[in-house]
Protein backbone atom coordinates (compact mmCIF):
# COMPACT_ATOMS: atom_id res chain seq x y z
CA UNK A 1 0.00 0.00 0.00
CA UNK A 2 1.80 3.05 -1.41
CA UNK A 3 0.09 6.33 1.56
CA UNK A 4 2.05 9.28 0.63
CA UNK A 5 3.20 12.31 3.26
CA UNK A 6 -0.01 14.61 1.80
CA UNK A 7 -2.64 13.79 -1.17
CA UNK A 8 -3.27 16.95 -2.92
CA UNK A 9 -4.69 14.61 -5.96
CA UNK A 10 -7.21 13.23 -3.89
CA UNK A 11 -8.53 16.76 -2.41
CA UNK A 12 -8.66 18.07 -5.99
CA UNK A 13 -10.77 15.81 -7.04
CA UNK A 14 -13.41 16.15 -4.24
CA UNK A 15 -13.51 19.83 -5.21
CA UNK A 16 -12.80 19.61 -8.87
CA UNK A 17 -15.68 21.22 -10.22
CA UNK A 18 -15.98 24.16 -8.03
CA UNK A 19 -11.87 25.07 -8.17
CA UNK A 20 -12.22 24.93 -11.87
CA UNK A 21 -15.05 26.96 -12.14
CA UNK A 22 -13.73 29.82 -9.78
CA UNK A 23 -10.77 29.61 -12.07
CA UNK A 24 -12.55 29.95 -15.42
CA UNK A 25 -14.36 32.79 -14.03
CA UNK A 26 -10.98 34.33 -13.68
CA UNK A 27 -9.95 33.58 -17.16
CA UNK A 28 -12.80 35.22 -18.83
CA UNK A 29 -12.52 38.11 -16.56
CA UNK A 30 -8.90 38.18 -17.26
CA UNK A 31 -8.00 40.54 -13.83
CA UNK A 32 -5.21 38.76 -12.61
CA UNK A 33 -3.85 41.08 -10.34
CA UNK A 34 -5.34 42.31 -7.22
CA UNK A 35 -8.79 41.48 -8.79
CA UNK A 36 -12.37 41.20 -6.77
CA UNK A 37 -11.08 37.62 -5.19
CA UNK A 38 -8.70 38.96 -3.48
CA UNK A 39 -10.08 41.56 -1.32
CA UNK A 40 -13.09 39.12 -0.83
CA UNK A 41 -10.54 36.21 0.42
CA UNK A 42 -8.48 39.07 2.41
CA UNK A 43 -12.22 40.00 4.92
CA UNK A 44 -13.06 36.11 4.93
CA UNK A 45 -10.23 35.73 6.37
CA UNK A 46 -9.92 38.31 8.30
CA UNK A 47 -13.16 37.29 9.89
CA UNK A 48 -12.36 33.60 9.94
CA UNK A 49 -9.23 34.58 12.27
CA UNK A 50 -10.99 37.54 14.41
CA UNK A 51 -9.03 40.14 13.43
CA UNK A 52 -9.84 43.39 11.62
CA UNK A 53 -7.66 43.27 8.40
CA UNK A 54 -5.89 40.82 6.27
CA UNK A 55 -3.73 41.40 3.47
CA UNK A 56 -3.12 39.11 0.66
CA UNK A 57 0.62 39.07 -0.64
CA UNK A 58 3.07 36.44 -2.49
CA UNK A 59 4.20 33.97 -0.25
CA UNK A 60 4.51 33.01 4.00
CA UNK A 61 7.63 34.44 3.79
CA UNK A 62 6.92 37.88 1.75
CA UNK A 63 4.20 37.98 4.71
CA UNK A 64 7.05 37.63 7.93
CA UNK A 65 9.31 40.36 5.53
CA UNK A 66 6.19 42.67 5.37
CA UNK A 67 5.09 42.39 9.01
CA UNK A 68 8.98 43.25 10.44
CA UNK A 69 8.98 46.04 7.52
CA UNK A 70 5.80 47.47 8.75
CA UNK A 71 6.83 47.63 12.07
CA UNK A 72 9.94 49.54 11.38
CA UNK A 73 12.02 46.27 12.31
CA UNK A 74 15.34 46.54 10.36
CA UNK A 75 19.25 47.23 10.56
CA UNK A 76 20.66 47.28 13.52
CA UNK A 77 17.56 44.94 15.80
CA UNK A 78 16.97 41.62 17.07
CA UNK A 79 14.48 39.58 16.95
CA UNK A 80 14.07 36.38 19.30
CA UNK A 81 12.77 33.32 17.33
CA UNK A 82 13.59 29.71 17.49
CA UNK A 83 16.21 28.00 15.87
CA UNK A 84 13.81 24.68 15.21
CA UNK A 85 11.78 25.93 12.00
CA UNK A 86 11.97 26.23 8.45
CA UNK A 87 14.71 28.69 7.44
CA UNK A 88 11.64 31.45 6.20
CA UNK A 89 11.43 32.41 9.52
CA UNK A 90 14.97 33.69 10.55
CA UNK A 91 15.67 34.47 6.48
CA UNK A 92 13.01 37.33 6.43
CA UNK A 93 13.99 38.44 9.80
CA UNK A 94 17.92 39.01 8.05
CA UNK A 95 16.34 40.46 4.83
CA UNK A 96 14.95 43.25 7.15
CA UNK A 97 18.84 43.85 8.11
CA UNK A 98 17.65 42.71 11.51
CA UNK A 99 19.42 39.94 13.34
CA UNK A 100 17.74 36.63 14.58
CA UNK A 101 18.52 35.86 18.19
CA UNK A 102 17.90 32.09 18.38
CA UNK A 103 16.19 30.67 21.89
CA UNK A 104 15.95 26.57 22.81
CA UNK A 105 12.65 25.13 22.42
CA UNK A 106 10.20 23.77 24.85
CA UNK A 107 10.36 19.36 24.62
CA UNK A 108 7.43 18.69 24.69
CA UNK A 109 5.79 21.03 22.08
CA UNK A 110 8.99 21.85 20.19
CA UNK A 111 7.98 25.59 20.12
CA UNK A 112 10.09 28.54 21.68
CA UNK A 113 10.27 28.05 25.38
CA UNK A 114 9.01 31.53 27.03
CA UNK A 115 10.76 30.62 30.06
CA UNK A 116 14.21 30.56 28.24
CA UNK A 117 13.36 34.09 26.26
CA UNK A 118 13.68 36.56 29.15
CA UNK A 119 17.38 36.00 28.73
CA UNK A 120 17.87 36.23 25.03
CA UNK A 121 16.22 40.14 25.61
CA UNK A 122 18.93 42.97 25.17
CA UNK A 123 18.34 47.03 24.68
CA UNK A 124 18.62 45.86 21.04
CA UNK A 125 15.46 43.68 21.09
CA UNK A 126 12.45 44.56 18.85
CA UNK A 127 9.84 41.44 18.96
CA UNK A 128 9.37 37.98 19.35
CA UNK A 129 8.55 35.93 16.74
CA UNK A 130 7.20 32.64 17.75
CA UNK A 131 6.29 29.96 15.80
CA UNK A 132 2.88 27.57 16.01
CA UNK A 133 4.97 24.83 14.66
CA UNK A 134 3.29 21.44 12.74
CA UNK A 135 -0.33 23.38 13.81
CA UNK A 136 0.40 23.27 17.76
CA UNK A 137 0.18 26.96 19.10
CA UNK A 138 2.50 28.62 21.60
CA UNK A 139 2.36 29.70 25.02
CA UNK A 140 1.10 32.81 24.11
CA UNK A 141 0.21 34.51 27.11
CA UNK A 142 3.29 34.00 28.70
CA UNK A 143 5.07 35.30 25.11
CA UNK A 144 2.85 38.00 25.57
CA UNK A 145 3.57 39.29 28.99
CA UNK A 146 7.30 39.25 28.03
CA UNK A 147 6.71 41.40 25.10
CA UNK A 148 4.65 43.85 27.52
CA UNK A 149 7.10 44.15 30.26
CA UNK A 150 9.94 45.08 27.42
CA UNK A 151 8.16 47.42 24.78
CA UNK A 152 8.27 44.51 22.21
CA UNK A 153 6.38 43.61 19.19
CA UNK A 154 4.99 40.08 18.72
CA UNK A 155 4.80 38.60 15.25
CA UNK A 156 3.13 35.29 14.81
CA UNK A 157 4.71 32.62 12.19
CA UNK A 158 1.27 30.81 11.18
CA UNK A 159 2.77 28.85 8.43
CA UNK A 160 1.70 26.08 9.81
CA UNK A 161 -1.47 26.93 11.76
CA UNK A 162 -3.88 28.25 10.06
CA UNK A 163 -7.34 27.21 12.40
CA UNK A 164 -5.40 26.51 15.48
CA UNK A 165 -6.17 27.95 18.59
CA UNK A 166 -4.70 29.43 22.04
CA UNK A 167 -7.79 29.90 24.57
CA UNK A 168 -10.53 29.79 22.14
CA UNK A 169 -8.39 32.45 19.74
CA UNK A 170 -7.20 31.90 16.42
CA UNK A 171 -3.30 31.83 16.00
CA UNK A 172 -2.47 34.99 14.26
CA UNK A 173 -4.73 37.18 16.55
CA UNK A 174 -2.93 37.36 19.40
CA UNK A 175 0.16 39.32 18.74
CA UNK A 176 0.55 42.38 16.65
CA UNK A 177 0.76 40.61 13.54
CA UNK A 178 0.22 36.91 11.86
CA UNK A 179 1.51 35.51 9.00
CA UNK A 180 0.09 33.10 7.35
CA UNK A 181 1.09 31.08 4.72
CA UNK A 182 -0.69 29.17 1.25
CA UNK A 183 1.45 26.75 0.30
CA UNK A 184 0.23 23.81 -0.96
CA UNK A 185 0.87 21.39 1.58
CA UNK A 186 -1.00 23.85 3.86
CA UNK A 187 -3.49 22.97 6.08
CA UNK A 188 -4.88 25.84 3.24
CA UNK A 189 -2.93 25.57 0.03
CA UNK A 190 -3.33 27.33 -2.85
CA UNK A 191 -2.10 26.22 -6.70
CA UNK A 192 1.11 27.78 -6.09
CA UNK A 193 2.95 30.61 -3.43
CA UNK A 194 0.57 32.74 -1.62
CA UNK A 195 0.49 34.51 1.92
CA UNK A 196 -1.45 36.80 4.00
CA UNK A 197 -0.72 39.27 7.07
CA UNK A 198 -3.63 39.82 9.25
CA UNK A 199 -3.69 42.02 12.13
CA UNK A 200 -5.89 44.59 14.42
CA UNK A 201 -3.23 47.38 13.91
CA UNK A 202 -4.81 50.16 11.24
CA UNK A 203 -1.35 51.61 10.64
CA UNK A 204 0.29 48.12 10.11
CA UNK A 205 -2.50 46.65 7.89
CA UNK A 206 -2.07 50.03 5.67
CA UNK A 207 2.10 50.07 5.00
CA UNK A 208 1.68 46.12 4.49
CA UNK A 209 -1.26 46.97 1.40
CA UNK A 210 1.61 49.37 0.47
CA UNK A 211 4.73 47.58 0.59
CA UNK A 212 2.99 44.66 -1.19
CA UNK A 213 2.84 46.96 -4.14
CA UNK A 214 5.80 48.74 -4.63
CA UNK A 215 5.39 51.18 -1.97
CA UNK A 216 1.94 52.48 -3.71
CA UNK A 217 -2.07 53.37 -2.99
CA UNK A 218 -2.24 55.38 -6.67
CA UNK A 219 -0.53 54.06 -9.14
CA UNK A 220 2.64 55.75 -10.20
CA UNK A 221 2.62 57.48 -7.38
CA UNK A 222 4.79 56.46 -4.19
CA UNK A 223 4.98 56.73 -0.62
CA UNK A 224 7.53 54.12 0.31
CA UNK A 225 10.65 51.62 -0.71
CA UNK A 226 8.06 48.61 -1.43
CA UNK A 227 8.19 44.95 -2.96
CA UNK A 228 6.09 43.28 -5.79
CA UNK A 229 4.50 41.00 -3.44
CA UNK A 230 0.73 40.32 -4.88
CA UNK A 231 -1.40 37.59 -4.10
CA UNK A 232 -2.34 36.37 -7.40
CA UNK A 233 -6.58 36.60 -8.38
CA UNK A 234 -6.44 32.78 -9.18
CA UNK A 235 -5.05 31.82 -6.35
CA UNK A 236 -7.66 34.01 -4.31
CA UNK A 237 -10.30 31.90 -6.09
CA UNK A 238 -8.96 29.05 -5.05
CA UNK A 239 -8.71 29.81 -1.53
CA UNK A 240 -12.20 31.00 -1.47
CA UNK A 241 -12.95 27.26 -2.69
CA UNK A 242 -10.91 25.96 0.23
CA UNK A 243 -11.45 27.69 2.73
CA UNK A 244 -15.34 26.65 2.89
CA UNK A 245 -14.07 23.78 3.60
CA UNK A 246 -11.07 24.54 6.22
CA UNK A 247 -13.44 23.51 9.41
CA UNK A 248 -14.35 20.10 8.36
CA UNK A 249 -11.15 19.26 6.97
CA UNK A 250 -8.95 20.43 10.25
CA UNK A 251 -11.27 18.14 12.54
CA UNK A 252 -10.53 14.94 10.31
CA UNK A 253 -6.78 15.75 11.13
CA UNK A 254 -7.68 16.11 14.41
CA UNK A 255 -9.53 12.90 13.99
CA UNK A 256 -6.64 10.85 12.75
CA UNK A 257 -3.69 12.14 14.62
CA UNK A 258 -6.31 10.92 17.63
CA UNK A 259 -6.12 7.59 15.96
CA UNK A 260 -2.55 7.09 15.77
CA UNK A 261 -1.97 8.69 19.14
CA UNK A 262 -4.52 5.74 20.19
CA UNK A 263 -2.67 2.88 18.23
CA UNK A 264 1.22 4.37 18.80
CA UNK A 265 0.82 4.58 23.26
CA UNK A 266 1.93 1.29 24.13
CA UNK A 267 4.98 1.70 22.19
CA UNK A 268 8.52 4.07 22.70
CA UNK A 269 6.92 6.44 20.45
CA UNK A 270 6.43 10.02 21.32
CA UNK A 271 3.06 11.24 20.06
CA UNK A 272 2.65 15.03 19.62
CA UNK A 273 1.22 16.91 22.60
CA UNK A 274 -2.81 17.02 22.09
CA UNK A 275 -4.14 16.88 26.00
CA UNK A 276 -3.93 21.00 26.43
CA UNK A 277 -7.92 21.64 26.96
CA UNK A 278 -6.70 25.33 26.28
CA UNK A 279 -5.24 24.72 23.00
CA UNK A 280 -6.26 23.30 19.32
CA UNK A 281 -4.17 21.59 17.35
CA UNK A 282 -4.85 21.75 13.58
CA UNK A 283 -2.51 19.46 12.87
CA UNK A 284 -0.71 20.30 9.07
CA UNK A 285 2.06 17.92 10.79
CA UNK A 286 1.71 14.95 12.37
CA UNK A 287 4.99 14.63 13.82
CA UNK A 288 6.43 11.72 16.27
CA UNK A 289 9.49 11.74 18.32
CA UNK A 290 11.67 8.37 17.98
CA UNK A 291 14.41 8.76 20.80
CA UNK A 292 16.33 5.24 19.14
CA UNK A 293 17.51 5.14 15.54
CA UNK A 294 14.75 7.50 13.64
CA UNK A 295 16.56 7.12 10.05
CA UNK A 296 15.95 3.13 10.17
CA UNK A 297 12.59 3.61 10.87
CA UNK A 298 12.24 6.55 8.20
CA UNK A 299 13.83 3.85 5.91
CA UNK A 300 11.67 1.05 6.44
CA UNK A 301 8.84 2.92 5.72
CA UNK A 302 9.93 4.06 2.87
CA UNK A 303 10.89 0.17 1.75
CA UNK A 304 7.01 -0.38 2.59
CA UNK A 305 5.64 2.54 -0.08
CA UNK A 306 5.11 5.15 2.87
CA UNK A 307 5.92 8.15 2.86
CA UNK A 308 7.61 10.37 5.91
CA UNK A 309 9.42 13.70 6.32
CA UNK A 310 12.33 15.30 9.23
CA UNK A 311 10.96 18.97 9.49
CA UNK A 312 13.30 19.78 10.34
CA UNK A 313 16.86 17.63 10.54
CA UNK A 314 19.04 20.91 10.83
CA UNK A 315 18.71 23.60 13.42
CA UNK A 316 18.95 26.70 11.68
CA UNK A 317 21.53 27.66 14.35
CA UNK A 318 24.07 25.32 12.98
CA UNK A 319 23.19 26.14 9.50
CA UNK A 320 26.21 27.36 6.91
CA UNK A 321 24.05 30.43 6.21
CA UNK A 322 23.95 31.48 9.78
CA UNK A 323 27.74 30.60 10.32
CA UNK A 324 28.40 34.92 10.58
CA UNK A 325 25.89 34.65 14.13
CA UNK A 326 28.84 32.57 16.54
CA UNK A 327 26.44 30.01 17.47
CA UNK A 328 28.07 26.30 17.89
CA UNK A 329 26.88 23.13 18.42
CA UNK A 330 25.66 22.40 21.78
CA UNK A 331 23.89 26.16 22.57
CA UNK A 332 20.32 24.51 22.34
CA UNK A 333 20.59 21.40 23.47
CA UNK A 334 16.68 20.64 23.10
CA UNK A 335 16.20 22.06 19.88
CA UNK A 336 19.81 19.63 18.20
CA UNK A 337 18.24 16.38 20.08
CA UNK A 338 14.54 17.23 18.07
CA UNK A 339 16.41 16.98 14.97
CA UNK A 340 17.56 13.78 15.14
CA UNK A 341 14.45 12.06 16.28
CA UNK A 342 11.20 13.53 15.15
CA UNK A 343 9.62 11.96 12.07
CA UNK A 344 6.49 13.20 10.39
CA UNK A 345 3.90 10.77 9.39
CA UNK A 346 1.39 10.81 6.05
CA UNK A 347 -1.62 13.74 7.45
CA UNK A 348 -4.28 14.71 5.48
CA UNK A 349 -7.92 15.39 5.70
CA UNK A 350 -8.77 12.14 3.47
CA UNK A 351 -6.34 9.69 4.82
CA UNK A 352 -8.75 6.61 5.90
CA UNK A 353 -8.18 4.33 9.33
CA UNK A 354 -7.14 1.42 7.20
CA UNK A 355 -4.44 3.79 5.82
CA UNK A 356 -3.30 5.06 9.22
CA UNK A 357 -3.74 1.59 10.90
CA UNK A 358 -0.92 0.39 7.78
CA UNK A 359 1.57 3.05 8.76
CA UNK A 360 1.39 1.75 12.31
CA UNK A 361 1.97 -1.73 11.71
CA UNK A 362 4.41 -0.99 9.19
CA UNK A 363 6.50 0.95 12.44
CA UNK A 364 5.44 -1.54 14.93
CA UNK A 365 7.50 -4.16 13.16
CA UNK A 366 10.99 -2.05 13.07
CA UNK A 367 10.83 -0.66 16.45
Amino acid sequence: MKIPLVDLKLQYENIKDEIESAIKEILKETNFILGLQVETLEKEIARYSGVKFAIGVASGTDALVLALTALNIGKGDEVVTTPFTFIATAEAICRVGARPVFCDIDYHTYNLAPEKVEKKITQKTKAILPVHLYGLPCEMDRILSLAKKYGLKVIEDCAQALGSEYKSKKVGSLGDVGCISFFPGKNLGCYGDGGMVITNDEKVAQNVKMLRNHGSTTKYYYGMHGFNSRLDTLQAAILQVKLKYINRWIDLRIKNANLYNELLKNTDIICPTNNLDYMKHSFNYYTIRIKKDRDSVQKYLKQNGIASAVYYPLCLHLQEVYKDLDYQKGDFPIAEQAQEEVLSLPMYPELTKEQIQEVVKIIKQVI
